[in-house]
């Protein structure tokens, strides 16, 4: 006989895959049902200071290093702070509501007029938090010339599709957008799935490590990049940022949220039944 409360008896300390999704849409639903717009906003803003904040972190741990595999483990275990942040606080992320927001949409117990609104108002809340965050790092500090140009050159890697022009440019950034939103869509599956601190922090570490790593498009990440990079006169100008990266990247994180993560769940699992209504 098992002592009372030995941890075998407690069960598996995660939640099943199977329940994950079922998860997401109450919680997608919860948030609907309880945030207006500038609430969304305020919660998407502090989402966006957060990333920001990771981007910095992943510059500083990594500057003066040489080896290349070391340089992508550091500028993954820096950006995760920022991803990690957003989950503990349930600060409101773009690319997690591209999993999130499909979840609901399947539950069909919110009305999908609120659904895009909050989709819209997380991804220019990002961009105002991310904005906001980086003026207020040029204000506070100046760094070493080493490592603006470390932000200079992972800037110039994220701008590579205007020097591809055309059609093609655009389609590989949509589709290297796709692959960001896969592996951080299953950073918020696995952080879903997890019930401990540390739980949730290991998948996301390695989910947000392999796509920093493999160089895919992150909208909010690029967005705190980018932000970091206008306020010490760095490029690139406003409207390629847009035309050739933000929003090309944010088409593809929406598809691969959608298509790479929520519906194969629901599919396999089972659609996610109405959310209670509170």
């Amino acid at each position: 006989m098992q002592p009372p409360g030995d941890p075998a008896r407690l069960g598996p300390r995660y939640l099943p895959a199977s329940e994950v999704i079922q998860e997401m849409a109450q919680f997608g639903q919860d948030r609907i049902q309880r945030m207006g717009s500038f609430k969304t906003l305020l919660l998407a803003a502090m989402g966006g200071g957060f990333i920001t904040a990771g981007a910095l972190f992943s510059i500083l741990l990594a500057v003066g290093f040489e080896a290349p595999g070391a340089v992508l483990l550091l500028e993954g275990l820096g950006f995760s702070a920022g991803f990690f942040f957003v989950v503990l606080s349930e600060a409101a992320l773009f690319t997690e509501a591209n999993v999130v927001m499909p979840a609901t949409l399947m539950a069909g117990s919110t009305h999908v007029t609120r659904i895009v609104r909050f989709w819209a108002l997380a991804w220019i809340g990002n961009l105002a938090g991310a904005l906001l965050v980086a003026w207020l790092i040029r204000a506070a500090q100046d760094y070493s010339p080493t490592t603006e140009a470390m932000l200079g050159e992972i800037v110039a890697s994220k701008m590579t599709f205007r020097e591809v022009g055309g059609i093609e440019g655009w389609s590989q950034a949509v589709v290297s957008g796709i692959l960001a939103n896969w592996l951080v869509g299953m950073a918020a599956f696995f952080a879903t799935m997890g019930r401990t601190i540390i739980g949730k922090y290991i998948p996301i570490f390695l989910a947000v490590t392999m796509f920093i790593g493999a160089g895919f498009q992150h909208s909010p990440a690029n967005m705190g990049f980018f932000s970091l990079s206008w306020m010490v006169g760095g490029d690139p100008n406003l409207g390629a940022a847009f035309w050739w990266n933000l929003i090309p990247a944010g088409i593809g994180n929406v598809l691969g949220g959608t298509f790479f993560v929520a519906l194969p769940f629901a599919w396999m699992f089972g659609r996610p039944e109405p959310a209670r209504k509170t």
